[in-house]
């Protein structure tokens, strides 16, 4: 599933194309992804203006002009697709140009064109081979209060998030780390949101902790070194186009690299990087793989 790092790639690679650009030939190939499209939802994207692009956790979060926010999760196997035609094509050309080129046709679900201020036109593609991914339209009062996003957690890249607002989240909590991390702030004590399976096994692994290390035994200087684990293993992804592993691409088509630089993640039985003699293990928490070093995770 693609992760926060993927979700962010994503929104970088979409924003030259939508922010600022109006919505027009909008079509869909089928009813539903995971949940059925929103009600009117080609009518109410027709001719709308994308004012800025954001993710909150591991959502998509496109404004429009309209007061309605167009919100899409990719699930385990969505990407969007962002291509411009090479010539200055008139209208009936641009058109004939959108609905002739539809590649990997059968898994097609989604498609717009997207026109700039300044005449630049793309065509805007989603693909969902699982279809678990989905879209959703809804009202600036009403995001924070939808299941999806009530009580989501602080972003992990934000300024929100250092090691007293983390201490403050595991205080008391008789779970072990992997599990606080991977639990997006849904509970009472909050959280962190859009952390998965991937980071937070690279993010233990710098910070030098153990999965199962209690959340309650955490100390200032542990919970200050997981705090700069995963911001920098983030940022780390973000830059490097994410980790394509499975079937995710960047809106542009290209793959990302960060899987070439996991220093746990899916090593299970190779050395550990920190050359400590130790060999990397799996084991399962909630039904996820965690990989760690069992020398110098503690």
């Amino acid at each position: 599933m693609p992760e926060l790092p993927e979700v962010e790639t994503v929104r970088r690679g979409l924003e030259p194309h939508l922010q600022g650009a109006k919505l027009s030939q909008v079509r869909l190939h089928r009813p539903n992804l995971r949940y059925p499209f929103p009600e009117r939802f080609v009518e109410r994207l027709e001719g709308a203006e994308v004012l800025r692009l954001e993710r909150r956790a591991k959502y998509l979060l496109f404004y429009l002009d309209t007061q309605d926010i167009w919100v899409t999760h990719l699930g385990m196997t969505g990407r969007f697709q962002a291509t411009r035609p090479e010539m200055n094509d008139s209208p009936e050309d641009l058109a004939r140009y959108y609905h002739a080129v539809a590649p990997d046709e059968k898994h097609l679900h989604f498609q717009c064109l997207a026109t700039l201020p300044n005449g630049e036109v793309s065509r805007i593609d989603y693909y969902d081979p699982r279809r678990f991914g989905f879209m959703l339209l809804l009202k600036p009062d009403e995001l924070y209060e939808s299941k999806w996003f009530r009580g989501l957690g602080v972003e992990p890249l934000s300024d929100e998030l250092n090691a007293g607002v983390l201490l403050k989240m595991v205080g008391g909590r008789n779970i072990n780390l992997k599990a606080l991390l991977m639990a997006q702030g849904h509970e009472k004590r909050g959280g962190i949101a859009g952390l998965g399976n991937i980071y937070v096994c690279e993010a233990l692994w710098r910070a030098r902790l153990n999965p199962d290390h209690k959340a309650s035994a955490l100390t200032r200087k542990e919970a200050g070194a997981l705090v700069e684990g995963i911001k920098t293993v983030l940022e780390e992804a973000v830059a490097s186009g994410g980790s394509s592993i499975s079937d995710f691409a960047a809106a542009s088509g290209e793959l990302g690299y960060f899987q070439h630089r996991f220093c746990v993640y899916d090593r299970k039985g190779q050395p550990c990087p920190r050359q400590d003699g130790g060999l990397i293990e799996r084991k399962v928490h909630q039904g996820r793989s965690s990989f760690y070093c069992p020398v110098c995770q503690k």
